[in-house]
Parts: structure tokens; sequence; C-alpha cells
């Protein structure tokens, strides 16, 4: 029971730290890497207090070095995914009545731990298991997690505050429940940020929650559970599974308590998982609410009045970074004849300074993709771009994973516009650029809008204010994050809420109060302080 209206504090965004030589941000988070890399963990799942171990386990690889091992993990199987969730019912009850303050008080304590004593941690997790370079591995698995959990807190405390107007003699006032059931968090392996932010904005809003991480992330989401754990989460508020997720899924949405999926995945799981709701829609409680940020292809578009080195710089940027593997990257391009060459040019030397290696050597700007699926796919549309006559490798088209799943940054240039790798997700160090004429602009935008099933990302780069505007409004459903003059990656929370419609997902805005208020059921309260006691209006009085 509360006792005063709390103010939780200011939400700002946590600065990054630059891990220059010499810092000791660098060499606290190379020690890490070092204690991580040279040793094996045996990693659990966790239901309720148990952390559980059966044997069946898979190993933990490095991208950039899949021979080495660094750890196992456990798998579950249905009875055990059936327990998590009973677990999670169990633990329902006293989770949904505490105290909105303390469960602020366990995910703000997470953030603190988060940039104190478990940043080079949590960092060098994501180094070693996502392949992330030290900038991407801080500006994802710290800073924007931190910002997750210290902005939804504040969006939080935000909606509680809420309320409806009343008049004289009655008191009008809404609770925000937390929905009834658990709710279903699948999490991505690109975004440790993601990983932590799921489960826990609907966990801080009263849910329990049965998390699946990635397989290709599981090495850091225990990094995230020994967080929450520290910051005083209770047990099977958050219950933790691997194993087949067809199997788990199905277990999940068989459950009469099945309340809401919040994921971040495929385009296709996110439409199957859909599907089967619906299929199943005769079982549940109450309507489970749906929430899914999926695939992307997402664009650049420049106009000839635009900066050629700033264009080439976005694309650099926005298609390279962590190897294209971001759902924001940029995946095709649009360049007027008329600096075409100049932008292209720029692009390649960019990619030919690029350091290709590790994560722990820092100078590496480019590590490895995900896994070997992720290659091969990869460099089949590479060896298919050098055998078709309407592409051209203009610079990269190399791979090699005889030690790590290295694709060299590949710019192809294609006279097509709906050519394969303009139009299919890619998800990796791949960028397609199409060449228009000058006089085609409008045409042009209207390409860009009908070339895609997705709607997540896309940027217009101009020096007109009056085509800035025009592209504004015509690419307007293109894109759920639509950037001017910058790179179509790299949203803020607190800033740029992330999110996008078409076959992109839900556009629920994650790290907004949009997002928070998926996770709850409000219940209006009417009290009336002097209650009527005759049925009769005035109207019914005689003449």
């Amino acid at each position: 029971m509360g006792k005063g209206f709390f103010h939780v504090p200011k939400a700002v965004n946590e600065p990054v730290k630059s891990y220059a030589p010499g810092s000791p941000e660098r060499a606290a988070v190379l020690e890490q890497y070092d204690q991580y890399f040279n040793s094996t963990v045996d990693i659990p799942m966790y239901i309720g207090s148990e952390e559980v171990r059966t044997g069946n386990t898979q190993p933990l690889s490095p991208p950039h070095d899949h021979q080495h091992i660094v750890g196992k993990y456990h798998l579950a199987d249905k009875s055990l995914v059936s327990k998590a969730i009973a677990n999670n019912l169990e633990a329902r009850g006293k989770w949904a009545a505490l105290s909105w303050e303390q469960r602020a008080a366990v995910f703000l304590k997470a953030a603190e731990l988060i940039a104190g004593p478990y940043r080079a941690k949590i960092n060098a997790a994501t180094m070693i298991a996502q392949s992330k370079n030290i900038h991407q591995a801080e500006i994802d698995s710290a800073c924007e997690l931190i910002d997750f959990l210290n902005f939804n807190i504040e969006f939080m405390s935000n909606i509680y505050q809420d309320q409806p107007k009343s008049e004289s003699g009655i008191w009008n006032r809404v609770e925000y429940r937390p929905l009834e059931g658990f709710v279903y968090a699948v999490t991505p392996f690109n975004f440790t940020a993601i990983a932590g932010n799921l489960p826990a904005s609907a966990a801080m809003m009263g849910n329990v929650v049965l998390w699946k991480p990635s397989d290709s992330q599981i090495y850091s989401a225990k990094v995230i559970v020994d967080i929450f754990k520290e910051a005083g989460l209770p047990d099977g508020v958050i219950n933790v599974v691997y194993g087949d997720p067809q199997m788990i899924t199905d277990t999940v949405l068989s459950s009469p308590d099945f309340a809401g999926i919040h994921f971040t995945g495929s385009t296709s799981v996110f439409k199957s998982i859909w599907k089967n709701i619906g299929n199943n829609i005769d079982i549940y409680k109450s309507y489970p609410r749906i929430v899914g940020e999926t695939g992307g292809k997402d664009f650049i578009i420049a106009h000839p009045s635009s900066n050629p080195k700033q264009v080439a710089t976005a694309i650099s940027r926005g298609a390279f970074e962590f190897q294209g593997q971001k759902c924001s990257a940029a995946s095709r391009v649009y360049l007027p004849e008329s600096i075409a060459s100049q932008v292209l040019d720029f692009v390649k030397q960019d990619v030919e300074s690029f350091k290709i290696g590790a994560p722990n050597q820092m100078e590496n700007f480019i590590t490895a993709v995900i896994h070997e699926g992720s290659f091969d796919k990869l460099a089949s549309y590479i060896d298919q771009a050098k055998e078709d006559a309407d592409a051209e490798i203009f610079v990269g088209g190399t791979y090699d994973k005889s030690k790590g799943y290295f694709i060299h940054p590949t710019v192809i240039v294609t006279t097509d516009p709906k050519y394969k790798t303009m139009t299919t997700e890619l998800f990796g160090p791949v960028v397609t650029v199409y060449v228009y004429k000058d006089d085609q602009w409008a045409e042009t935008l209207n390409l860009v809008d009908t070339t895609s099933e997705y709607g997540l990302t896309g940027a217009v780069f101009s020096n007109d204010r009056y085509t800035i505007e025009e592209a504004t409004t015509a690419l307007q459903n293109s894109a759920g994050n639509f950037y001017i003059n910058d790179k179509p990656t790299g949203a803020v929370v607190g800033q740029q809420p992330f999110g996008g419609a078409r076959a992109s997902g839900t556009n629920d805005k994650a790290g907004s109060a949009q997002n928070l208020l998926r996770w709850v059921s409000p219940r209006l309260i009417k009290e009336t302080f002097v209650t009527p006691v005759d049925y009769r209006y005035p109207f019914l009085g005689e003449s």
C-alpha cells in the first residue's frame, strides 16, 4: 500500500564511454573479456528459485572463433516449460500486489548495477557472444539497457499519474492492472538491451514473464539474469528457458493463462505465432496482447543536392556497423546519377580502410556475423551477384569462415531496382545501390515506398527543404523511424522511440510509454459519495 505520491529519479541518457587507449574502461573490459574467454561457464535455466540443469546441453562459441568453447547451456523439455509457467503464475499474486515503487526500485537498482560493477561484464559477454566491437557493445548492452530501465520507470510513473476528471460528488480513478496471466518474451541475438528490455518492461508493470532468449545470445543473457537477481527481483517473476523454439512456443500458446507476447525476431516466425494465437483464441482467459518488432529492408535515398561525403558516411556506418546485423541497418540505397560516383568512391575508401577481426583487438571496426547459417546465406547472395548481369560487386565480396564467420563488407551496384538484394532482408554487411536519373526524384520516392514489404527505418539526404518535405510525405508509411540527413540506425531511448509497421511489426515503440501501456489492463473505479435513493429523474415530474 502506497503512503505517498512518489517521484522517481529523473531519467537521463547514460553517457557513452570512449574506451580510448589508456582509459580505465578499456583496461577493465579487456581484462573481463580475457577472463570470460579463457574459462567455461555452465548456464542453467532459471525457474523460481531453482537453477535447472537437465544434462541435455549445447556448446557456446564466439562467432569470431567458432572452434573455441566458452561454455554450455541446458535445454528444456515440454514438462519444464510447463513447470516454468506454473511457477510464474504462482509468483504473480505477490508481484502484482507489490507497491509500484517497490517494483521500480528493483529495476532502478539494476540500471545502477549495469552502469557500475557489471558494465565490463555485460560488455565483455556481448563482445564474446555476439561479436560486437567495444563501441557497439557499449552503446547496446550498457547504455541502451540502462536507458530502457531508467526511462521506462519514469514512463511507468507518468502512466500511473494519468487519471480521469472527477465531478462534484464522485471520484473517478484508474488502476493500471497487470495482465491476467503471464507474458511470453522472445528476444533476438543482436541486441543485449532488447533481450533485457522485453521481459523487464512487462515485469515492471506488475506482470510475470517467461523469457526465451535467442540461442546465440544466452551467454550475455546470463549476465542480465545475474543483474536482475542482485537487484532483488523476486523468484518466479522472470523465468528463463532455452530449447527448441517451436516446442516452447507451442507449450506457451496452449496455456489458458497466456496473456501476451513481447517479441523481436523474424517476420515469418511472428506471423506464425500470431496465426497460432488466433487458432487458440477460444482457450484464453483474455485476448492476448501481441507486440512484435520484426524485420526490415531499410533505405537511404539521396537527393542531388546532398553532400556526397555525408551520404557516404551514413552508408558506411548505417550498413556496416555490427556487420549490418541491426534491424535498422541500411540495406538498400538510392543515389542520383550526378553524385553517385563520388558517394561510391568515398564508401569504397571507407570499406578498404576497415580492419576486420576479433572484437578484443579494438582497432577492428568489423567482426564476425552471428553463425554459420547467416554466413552461408550471405555468401550465396554475394556469389550470385558476381554471376548476374544486372549486378556488380563494387567493393568487398570476399568471405572466410575458417576461424570465424567473417564476411567482408560488400557493396553491390545494380541496374534493377527490384534486384534480389534490393528486396530481400539479408541481415549482414551487404548493401545494394541503385542509381537513378536526377530528374526521376519523385518516381524514385515511389519506388522506395513500393519496393519492400517492410516499414522499419529509412533516411533521406537533401539540402533542399522542399524535397525533404516531399520525401517525408511520400515515405510516411515506409518507416516507423525516419531520419533526415542522418543514417537510419542508432535510435536512443527517450529520444527516438523505436518500431515500424507493415511487415516490420506492431509499431508499439520500445522505449516509450506506448509500449508499457500494452502490458496493463486499466480498471476504472467510480465512487459516488451520496448515493441516490429514488429512481425518478426530474423530467418525470407532472406538469
